[in-house]
């Protein structure tokens, strides 16, 4: 134990502050509060303190009020609060561990007791702190080798499909900008509470890894597809579905991202309507992750420049949106795609791949006509 350890005394009788100060000041850094509202502001100043002593019967605040409101305040309920009183009923002391205070010092205070438990509970709170840290160091680590599998995964189907990384990075933007204003949304509720927005988020760049498993001269034709290469085209999104399937049942789960990512690749070509592929679902039988997904791409392939199409400007394919609401896309997605088109535009500006695509943009032109080959 060092110096550096600090602690807070709260207390509204200066005797008892100056008793505890003489037995812990040659150990520890001490501040001390005569009263609750005092405590609280010194609890949240910095530095600090490691931890509290803290007096329970006190004039105007007292120290249950005083220790509920440091646990409910995220910047001190990690502190650890030791009640000093002469109270001893078990049922005082019970309410007290109730609150989260971690112990009880009882008056007439033992300087050797008072001492032992202080260093006790700052070494306890040592384990944590580290615990926690080397936690949220693995599951940083687990995020960002999950984050650079799913990318690398992503760009080999891209690259692939004559398509750039740019194209990820603004379909999870575009979704984003649309889970986010849905997430705000009551009937939407239940379903952010189980796939956050970041969990979704994270799926996107998977939803054309079953591309993969198309011919090379089927999925790299520049021109428009026959009916027959039409029919393989589709069975992407039966690859991917069925290898993103496998992937779950190697990790033994089905509440992951892997799970909504599954239902991007399988649904995100399925018609608001019922004239999609490859089920034929219609309405909201589609999962959301799909309809969003949906909207995302069409858009973004409109605005791209591609071996087989120039790019379209952001006015002219915000009209070829528009118009499939309610036929391709969930109505209630294209309404707010509409309203929040300012940022969706901001985003493709910001991650066009060809200088061509982002003046095209930023001018609101029609920058091509040629369309030998439908978006996707």
């Amino acid at each position: 134990m060092t110096s550096a350890m600090r602690i807070l005394i709260v207390d509204d009788t200066t005797a008892n502050i100056l008793i505890l100060r003489e037995i812990l000041k040659d150990e520890f850094a001490i501040s001390a509060a005569t009263n609750g509202r005092e405590a609280l502001e010194l609890a949240t100043a910095e530095p600090q303190p490691d931890i509290i002593l803290l007096d329970i019967i006190m004039s105007g605040m007292d120290g249950y009020e005083v220790c509920r409101r440091l646990k409910a305040d995220p910047r001190t309920a990690s502190i650890p609060v030791l009640f000093v009183t002469t109270l001893s009923d078990t049922e005082d002391e019970a309410r007290g561990l109730e609150l989260g205070a971690v112990d009880y010092i009882t008056k007439p205070f033992s300087p050797p007791i008072i001492k032992a438990r202080i260093r006790n509970h700052l070494k306890l709170k040592g384990y944590q702190d580290n615990l926690e840290h080397l936690v949220e160091e693995r599951t940083e680590e687990i995020a960002l080798t999950q984050s650079v599998t799913i990318f690398s995964m992503a760009c080999l189907a891209e690259m692939r499909d004559n398509e750039l990384v740019g194209h990820i990075k603004r379909t999870q933007l575009y979704v984003r900008l649309l889970a986010e204003q849905l997430a705000g949304m009551a009937e939407y509720a239940a379903y952010f509470k189980e796939v956050p927005v970041d969990m979704l988020c994270a799926s996107i760049p998977l939803h054309d890894i079953g591309k993969i498993g198309i011919p090379d001269h089927i999925l790299l034709k520049p021109g428009r597809l026959t009916d027959d290469e039409f029919v393989i085209m589709k069975l992407h999104t039966i690859y991917g579905r069925d290898s993103l399937q496998r992937a779950e049942r190697m990790l033994n789960t089905s509440n992951s991202f892997l799970r909504v990512a599954r239902e991007i690749a399988h649904t995100h070509h399925e018609w608001w309507n019922g004239n999609g592929y490859p089920q034929g679902l219609s309405g909201t039988d589609i999962p959301l992750a799909g309809r969003l997904m949906a909207v995302a791409d069409v858009y973004d392939a409109l605005i791209s420049k591609r071996v087989y199409k120039e790019p379209i400007s952001h006015h002219e394919s915000l009209s070829i949106v528009a118009e499939s609401s309610g036929k391709q896309f969930d109505p209630q997605i294209i309404d707010i795609f509409l309203r929040i088109e300012k940022d969706i535009r901001a985003a493709a500006i910001m991650h066009a791949d060809f200088e061509e695509e982002r003046q095209c943009l930023m001018n609101n032109i029609m920058c091509g006509t040629d369309s030998r080959r439908s978006p996707k």
